[in-house]
């Protein structure tokens, strides 16, 4: 008797265990498929930044898209068309290098280098630059609708140029004033 409800306790589990994980393919099968698509999504954006082409910005950003920037909150789609012609001009030749990318759920986090050389406004000395940043975009429904930018502060502190030296003592400070 134990040895027959042993076997049909195991072909139970088995049956049971079997479904079980079956919905749970399915579903992350789904969840796969959209975390690629918000990847590409984020690709179509990195390269409008890289080439100054935004024609595909549309189809991959929200209407209600907000950037999180040091300067505020910038709102629309024209909006981040305008930040990116004006990022291609000021960096021309910018080469964007993907170190690291992940999509996890409604968020893709690409980490990048970027190189090129500065023409000296948007807050960066005129000339070569090699910095990296944390991107983090948002999606939903298959559309980006925010995105923040962390930059390595070190490396942006290494571009400045260098300010003078405040542990002046008043001998100092009197010369500057002459």
């Amino acid at each position: 008797m134990r040895k027959i409800f042993f076997v049909a306790f195991a072909g139970l589990f088995c049956i049971c265990t079997s479904c079980n994980s079956e919905t749970a393919g399915t579903s992350d099968i789904n969840k796969n498929e959209q975390e690629e698509k918000n990847l590409a999504a984020s690709n179509v954006v990195n390269k409008a930044f890289e080439t100054g082409d935004v024609s595909s910005i549309d189809s991959v950003v929200s209407e209600n898209f907000i950037d999180h920037t040091d300067r505020g909150d910038m709102k629309g789609t024209d909006s981040l068309k305008a930040m990116v012609k004006m990022i291609h001009s000021s960096f021309k030749d910018m080469k964007m290098e993907k170190i690291h990318e992940v999509a996890d759920g409604d968020y893709v986090y690409n980490w990048n280098r970027y190189t090129g050389t500065s023409d000296g406004t948007m807050g960066m000395p005129k000339g070569p630059y090699d910095m990296t940043a944390i991107e983090v975009s948002k999606f939903k429904d298959g559309k980006a609708v925010e995105h923040w930018s962390f930059m390595n502060m070190q490396e942006m502190m290494k571009m400045m140029p260098q300010q003078p030296n405040m542990n002046m003592n008043n001998k100092d400070t009197a010369k500057m004033r002459k």
